[in-house]
């Protein structure tokens, strides 16, 4: 069965100011890169539905949905915080991106394909239940994960997070829900400042130090993951992939490369094959540097999609 390939064009119209980060080439240079290397050839591609109302109102409030729908601007850009922004495209790029993810795990958990990869803006794990923040508008991550409980009765889902920030809307929408396992690593201090004295038996923060490199990072993933993972059991893995810990991302100050995000993936693909039937749905979070984020993206994907 191939990888599934899910997203949209408006995630290129959302658009925050020329200046921004979190840019329409993070898309552009993730397809271009995957097209050098063959690899799009060898996935199936969806294009990313609209979320309902009702799958966003599983892990946002009425209140806060029905905000993001008034603050969609006619025209021009309007902010919501100092980082994060509207443009009259906004709204149809966040719904299709939380739609892409309930795709995905449609299509992993029909058997129509093996694992998916969601390339979609903009990304969601900042996103509280009531709050917009940190470039993210609906939690992409936390609206699939709701869906294949609800939907497909699923009793343990795991979200594995690897951005460099830590995952504070995945955590405050599921800390309480003894179905959700939340394993995070990201660096401390550093924005959104949480994370680091939060931990529960599921909610599986370990905090790195500025400046920490690819093996603490994979001791971390190997001390803390792994045997929460083996006591968990899940039976389905999302993973919310941010690249932006790599050493050549200036928006932070983690030193992982290439191979790491290689590792990463295996150890996921190796928990998924035991637990999960292999059934993994993987959403695009941050990565600024547009090379690397390129490069990691497709060796990411690649190992989704060998054997």
């Amino acid at each position: 069965m191939p990888t599934a390939y899910i997203t949209h064009p408006d995630c290129l119209k959302h658009n925050m100011g020329s200046f921004h980060p979190e840019c329409p080439q993070r898309l552009i240079a993730i397809e271009n890169e995957l097209k050098t290397a063959g690899l799009l050839e060898q996935l199936q591609r969806y294009d990313a539905p609209l979320a309902t109302t009702d799958q966003l109102a599983r892990v946002h409030t009425a209140d806060y949905i029905d905000s993001i729908r008034q603050a969609s601007p006619a025209a021009g850009i309007v902010a919501l915080d100092a980082d994060t922004a509207m443009n009259p495209f906004s709204l149809s790029a966040a719904l299709h991106a939380a739609g892409a993810v309930i795709l995905a795990a449609d299509l992993v958990l029909a058997g129509t394909v093996n694992n998916a990869f969601c390339a979609v803006r903009p990304p969601g794990h900042h996103a509280e239940s009531d709050r917009a923040m940190g470039f993210c508008l609906f939690n992409n991550i936390a609206v699939g994960v709701a869906h294949a409980i609800a939907h497909h009765h699923l009793q343990r889902v795991a979200i594995l997070d690897f951005d460099v920030h830590h995952g504070n809307g995945s955590e405050e929408i599921f800390r309480d829900n003894p179905h959700v396992m939340l394993c995070s690593t990201f660096q401390h201090p550093f924005y959104p400042y949480s994370g680091a004295s939060s931990a529960t038996e599921r909610m599986i923060n370990v905090p790195l130090p500025r400046g920490s490199n690819g093996g603490v990072f994979r001791q971390a993933v190997t001390d803390h993951w792994l045997p929460a993972l083996d006591r968990f059991k899940p039976e389905m893995i999302f993973v919310s992939a941010g690249f932006d810990a790599h050493e050549d991302d200036d928006m932070a100050q983690l030193n992982l490369e290439d191979s790491d995000y290689v590792w990463i993936t295996r150890q996921i693909k190796a928990i998924a094959a035991k637990y999960s039937q292999g059934r993994i749905v993987s959403a695009l979070e941050g990565g600024y540097e547009l090379k690397s984020l390129a490069r990691c993206v497709a060796a990411h994907v690649q190992v989704l999609a060998s054997d």
